[in-house]
Formats: structure tokens, C-alpha cells, sequence
């Protein structure tokens, strides 16, 4: 048996965020089940995850529900010390808890103002002030992070962390509501942009259903500022340089373009994530570039 993970809306879900980060940035193999959120999926599916409520909820190998995305961090990492979810240094891992529980519990007026929205980014959002003052504590809380663990990686906690995992949801609003921060906060948006982690989160967000009404906006919009992906795109047809998708090794029924090469893959969702972002995925990449697949 393998861990069990109930996630929302990728595009929009930023619990959910969190709790896939938790596996696929420290290599923890995870299944997945997805159901929409506000509509009855959620609910529905919940009932086999007693006493959970929310996305995301965890069931452990063994069967035990786990909710809540807290959680879950200090679950796995009870049970996967070699993962390093936390920082070794004791000092620092204190440091790192005390980022993550204050993110789990605050920030409500940036959470109100700008609930996270992976497929748009626009030019201005006119933040209120208790808006600006809570990038304000974010931006003190992250340099007195850095400043106390002594830091000099892009992370707030030396190596990346579930500290960093906690403010990945953070900073995909700073980007997609162009919120102003700092020089040090925005080096470290960036750097949430292109883990390779969010970057395949976001990847399978942009094309796993369609648009929510709740996180429509009227302001204007602007290119997402994160890694320019190359420039991939759906085709017809079941002809492609492979025989087998990279990913599952099944046949080939769905097909992408690429510098005038077509790739194949098994089913709709692996194209269409793939063309939305292609260097998030170093399955398809080695196929891309005619290497081992890693």
C-alpha cells in the first residue's frame, strides 16, 4: 500500500498545494484523488476519510486519516526522516515550525483579498491595507528566518523545507496578484516559481478543469511571471516519434507538438499537462532531448 492524498482544484486549491508539495518535493510517492471544489465531489469523497472536512486529507499505508495540512508535515516527517521535510539543525527546525504555524493560522486578510489563483496574473489588485500589512509580516518573519538560521540558498531555512512548502500558496499570490515586496521577498517568490515541484503543480492546475467562478476577477491581466514555457501545443492525430507515454508506458492516443516534433502520451490530462509546461516534466524532457528517461 502506498499513501492516499485528497486534494481540490489544483488551479485553486492552496491547502491543497501544500499538502502535494509535502510528497513530491522531498520524493514521497503518493496516490492522488481530486474532487472540485464547491460542488458536492468534495463532500462526497470526504466520506470515505472520516473525520476529515477539507483537502487535503492523507490516509496513511496503514488506514489512518490524517487531515489538516500541518498535519501531515510533521506526520511524514516522523516517518520519513531520511526526506529532511524539517531542517537537521535543531535551532533551525524550530525556526522552520514557527514559520509553518503562523502561516497555517494567519494572514486572513491576504488569503481574503487574494485567494490563489494558478491560471491568471494580473497588473494590480489595489491591496487594502491590512493586505499591505500582511506582506509586511510576511516580509519581517522571513527575513528574521534568514537572519537566524543563517540562510544564503534561495529558502528560508538553508536547504528547501516544509517551512518553504507552507508559503509556496504565498508566494503564487505575491506573483498572480503582483503584490509589492521587497527585493528579498521577490528573489524568493521567484524561486517558489520555478521549483520544479510548483512548476508541475501548476502545470497540471492550468488544464484539470474548467475555470471556478468564485476566483474571477475584473482586474487587468498581465503574463504569468514565472518560467516561459516552451511553446507546446495539443495536435490531432495519434502519430509521434514514441511508441509508449513516458510516463505510463502505455500506448499512444493523445499527441502534442513541439519544435514541429509530435510526442505522444496515453490519455488527454498527460498531454495536456506536458504542453502546458514542458521542462516541469524530465520524463518527457529526456524523451525530448533523446536521453534515459531518469
Amino acid at each position: 500500500m502506498t499513501y492516499t492524498l485528497v486534494i481540490g482544484d489544483r488551479g485553486y486549491s492552496s491547502w491543497s498545494l501544500r499538502g502535494w508539495l509535502l510528497f513530491d518535493a522531498f520524493d514521497i510517492p503518493v496516490k492522488t484523488l481530486q474532487a472540485r471544489l464547491y460542488t458536492d465531489e468534495l463532500p462526497t469523497l470526504l466520506r470515505d476519510f472520516p473525520p476529515a472536512r477539507t483537502a487535503p486529507t492523507l490516509r496513511t499505508p496503514a488506514g489512518t486519516v490524517v487531515p489538516e495540512s500541518l498535519a501531515i508535515a510533521e506526520e511524514l516527517a516522523s516517518r520519513h526522516p531520511e526526506a529532511s521535510l524539517w531542517p537537521a539543525d535543531p535551532e533551525h527546525r524550530a525556526v522552520a515550525r514557527v514559520l509553518a504555524a503562523e502561516m497555517h493560522a494567519g494572514f486572513s486578510a491576504l488569503r481574503t483579498h487574494c485567494p490563489m489563483n494558478l491560471r491568471v496574473s494580473y497588473t494590480d489588485c489595489d491591496p487594502p491595507p491590512p493586505v499591505l500589512a500582511d506582506l509586511a509580516r510576511l516580509e519581517t518573519i522571513w527575513t528574521w528566518a534568514r537572519e537566524a538560521t543563517g540562510s544564503r540558498t534561495p529558502w528560508l531555512c538553508g536547504g528547501y523545507s516544509a517551512a518553504d512548502v507552507f508559503f509556496a500558496p504565498v508566494a503564487a499570490r505575491i506573483a498572480g496578484y503582483n503584490l509589492p515586496v521587497g527585493p528579498m521577498a521577490t528573489a524568493y517568490v521567484n524561486a517558489h516559481l520555478c521549483h520544479p515541484s510548483f512548476r508541475r503543480w501548476r502545470a497540471m492546475g492550468l488544464v484539470d478543469g474548467a475555470d471556478q467562478d468564485f476566483y474571477r476577477r475584473d482586474w487587468p491581466r498581465r503574463d504569468w511571471p514565472g518560467p516561459v514555457p516552451l511553446p507546446a501545443h495539443p495536435v490531432a492525430g495519434t502519430e509521434a516519434e514514441n511508441a509508449a507515454c513516458p510516463y505510463s508506458g502505455g500506448p499512444v492516443t493523445h499527441v502534442l507538438e513541439l519544435a514541429g516534433r509530435r510526442f505522444g502520451f496515453c490519455n488527454a490530462f498527460c498531454r495536456d499537462k506536458t504542453a502546458a509546461d514542458p521542462e516541469a516534466w524530465p520524463r518527457f524532457m529526456a524523451l525530448y532531448r533523446g536521453e534515459t528517461a531518469p
